[in-house]
């Protein structure tokens, strides 16, 4: 989940005799940063004899690397290709695990991943969907909702209790609810638009295109998991 690394104050650190943040940088840093997350990807998914086993350290060290980003900023450039990697090897393995249990079932959720993105950018160039404040607010605090859900089902299951059977529902109910997922994390990239394009005005540092695309392929990721779900849950 991305909106919560990308915050307006970040934007706003004044620049003197230094390079500034530019909307075609930040493209730029994200096609880095998905090229090496794809490589990590397809490492894991021709090697998964080797990562399978290291999937929690992985999963654990993209996490601390995570946290140190978004409070690190400026360490962006460094850290941000680092978790890209991470990331891949540990998307590869779940990928994996739903394409034996559903066969071409991980080229349709990228395939939708990408759609979703460049209508989204379509929408927000063209101005049918505007990151307004209340736009904002209810898509961020919808974010949270589903943040906080998915935590305490996780700590349920670590515990052994029996988690929110909704989750893992393939009936109807569990169709909905994972489109309505689906849609949150999508409307989430009209904010992460908004902010990198702002962040580009306000003449933000170098490193923000980093930290920015690194903000956005967290969304994005969370994106693609849940497309995953929601076609795992129509197949069955």
């Amino acid at each position: 989940m991305s909106n919560p690394l990308l915050k307006d104050s970040v934007f706003q650190t004044p620049v003197r005799n230094a390079e500034v943040m530019t909307v075609s940088g930040t493209i730029n840093k994200s096609i880095i940063l998905w090229v090496l997350l794809a490589a990590g990807a397809f490492y894991s998914w021709t090697h998964p004899s080797i990562i399978t086993p290291l999937t929690l350290p992985i999963l654990l060290g993209g996490f601390v690397l995570a946290i140190i980003s978004s409070f690190k900023m400026n360490l962006s450039p460094f850290l941000s290709p680092i978790y890209a990697v991470c990331e891949g090897l540990v998307l590869g393995v779940i990928s994996i695990y739903f394409e034996k249990s559903y066969p071409g079932i991980v080229v349709n959720a990228v395939l939708l991943t990408m759609c979703v993105l460049f209508c989204m950018l379509a929408a927000y160039k063209t101005g049918m969907l505007r990151a307004t404040p209340r736009f904002k607010k209810v898509v961020i605090l919808s974010t949270f909702a589903i943040a906080l859900v998915y935590l305490i089902d996780l700590l349920m299951g670590a515990f052994g209790a029996r988690g929110f059977n909704f989750l893992s529902d393939s009936s109807g109910l569990g169709i909905i609810i994972s489109l309505i997922i689906v849609a949150i994390a999508s409307l989430n990239l009209i904010i992460d638009f908004d902010l990198i394009e702002r962040g580009a005005q306000y003449g933000a540092p170098k490193y923000m295109e980093w930290y920015s695309s690194f903000a956005l392929m967290v969304t994005l990721v969370w994106l693609y998991l849940e497309i995953l779900r929601l076609l795992s849950r129509t197949r069955n």
